[in-house]
């Protein structure tokens, strides 16, 4: 009898261990992907087989938004935690670093034991400033510093921790090869192989996953990758290209096509890894975009689909951006959720999800809430009362600060407005029955117009001063 009591006592003691342990987080974030450029989001154009079978495993919400409307800035609201009207870091120069005293994700699930990796683009602190990723909580990071030199896809070197790692064969890449298109294995002048960056930056990111597996720590695996980014250039032997090189597009849209189905592959390479490594059931997938299309594509492949604008303004097609997660056995597999959320709630779900420590690690008064209790469908879940966005445009021949150029958005509820500069009128629309922002109802509405522009103001600090780093001469970047 004591014998069955003791093994019963090992099971419950063995299922409550199993069930309190913290799972493995793999968190991509694509750059410049649309709403509409994944099949399970309405692309009839690109082939996203394996991202549009992560939704069907998992659960996908179409009222996802990034931080901003572009790249640097939202990497600042996803780290941090807060929105672009208290985040330190708001502008897209490309090296303005975050401080030592901002608290990122990967420093708070450090907090509870999780091995750290980045790979792709940073953007949010280049060599040599307090915002590096190996100061803020990174055991690793592997790709770009400064987002100008993520605009290379073959460029001289990357960046493993702030030492350059030199990438020969790319020398003579962008003076044989001009605008957009593919970019041969072997460099017909000199015979040397071109490196692709991409495909570098995965494979150190598969080895990251493989040591973090081995070693039985739970880890974070954040894959900021750059595609499908423009410049638009990639290898001519890669399968993603000979799907669409025959199309009757342009250059920049089949590229663009090409890049979509290729993170989708690597998406899928991941997945089968991570079950390969038999750490599949217990690790989180999330993949979503830094903000919407750089281009609409319009009659080709429609990357904004029914939404109004692309990056670099407030309307949807710049700001929501597709979210898909995935969880074995954790997520009901074909769901979906209308939750409108954002990059800032990033840092307390992942600190949610790795338990006590990691939540007494997150700052008290971040914007982001927990999304946990959606994915799990458990619990109450907290809802934003608004969302809020801004960004101030730099004119970068005069080196300064557009003094008109700061666009902002709100969205509380149904109701969302716009006003794409300073010196720029309102507008209120009601995205329930006009997804597409056509139609402006300040004029009918003046009550809700009045809040709106009211959470404006509110919802904002002073953007404090913010610079580059001293670059070397003639460099964009360290």
């Amino acid at each position: 009898m004591l014998k069955h009591l003791l093994c019963l006592v090992a099971l419950l003691l063995t299922a409550c261990t199993a069930q309190a342990k913290q799972p493995n987080i793999v968190y991509i974030m694509v750059d410049d992907m649309g709403y509409a450029d994944i099949g399970a989001f309405g692309s009839k154009a690109i082939q996203t087989p394996n991202l549009d079978k992560l939704a069907a495993n998992g659960m996908a919400f179409t009222d996802a938004y990034a931080g901003c409307t572009v790249c640097a800035p939202t990497r600042s609201t996803l780290m941090t935690g807060y929105h672009m009207g208290h985040a330190y870091m708001r502008l897209n120069t490309g090296g303005v670093p975050i401080r030592d005293e901002d608290v990122t994700v990967a420093e708070v699930l450090k907090a509870a034991g999780y091995r750290t990796g980045g790979f792709g683009k940073w953007g949010i602190g280049d060599i040599g400033t307090p915002g590096v990723p190996e100061k803020q909580g990174f055991d690793t990071f592997f790709g770009y510093y400064h987002q100008i030199h993520a605009h290379k896809f073959y460029p001289d070197y990357l960046v493993r921790n702030s030492k350059k790692v030199q990438l020969p064969g790319n020398e003579n890449v962008y003076n044989m090869h001009k605008g957009a298109g593919p970019v041969p294995r072997i460099d017909p002048a000199t015979g040397t192989v071109t490196q692709f960056t991409q495909d570098l930056i995965f494979k150190e990111m598969k080895q990251f996953i493989r040591d973090a597996a081995k070693s039985g720590e739970p880890f974070f695996c954040y894959a900021p990758w750059t595609p499908p980014h423009s410049e638009y250039k990639l290898p001519e032997e890669d399968p993603a290209w000979q799907l669409y090189k025959d199309k009757p597009w342009k250059n920049d849209a089949k590229v663009h096509a090409a890049f979509c189905s290729m993170v989708d592959r690597h998406a899928g390479e991941t997945l089968a890894l991570l079950k390969e490594l038999g750490v599949a059931d217990n690790t989180i997938v999330f993949f979503t975009s830094d903000n919407g299309a750089s281009k609409r594509f319009e009659g080709t492949l429609d990357s904004s689909g029914p939404l109004r604008g692309f990056k670099r303004d407030m309307h949807e097609g710049g700001l929501r951006t597709p979210l898909i997660v995935a969880w074995p056995g954790k997520i009901r597999p074909g769901s979906t959720s209308s939750l409108p959320t954002y990059s800032p709630d990033v840092m307390p779900t992942l600190a949610a999800l790795a338990g006590e420590q990691a939540q007494a690690a997150v700052p008290d008064d971040i914007d982001g809430l927990s999304i946990l209790p959606t994915l799990l469908g458990q619990g109450e879940q907290q809802v934003h009362d608004h969302l809020y966005w801004e960004w101030q445009r730099y004119i970068w021949s005069e080196r300064e600060l557009d003094p008109t150029g700061l666009q902002q958005a709100v969205r509380k509820g149904k109701w969302k407005a716009v006003k794409m500069g300073s010196d720029k009128p309102m507008f209120l629309y009601d995205l329930e029955s006009d997804l597409g922002e056509q139609n402006d109802l300040s004029s009918k509405h003046p009550d809700i117009a009045k809040q709106m522009a009211d959470l404006m103001q509110s919802s904002r600090t002073e953007m404090q001063p913010q610079a580059e780093p001293e670059m070397p001469k003639g460099k964009k970047y360290r």
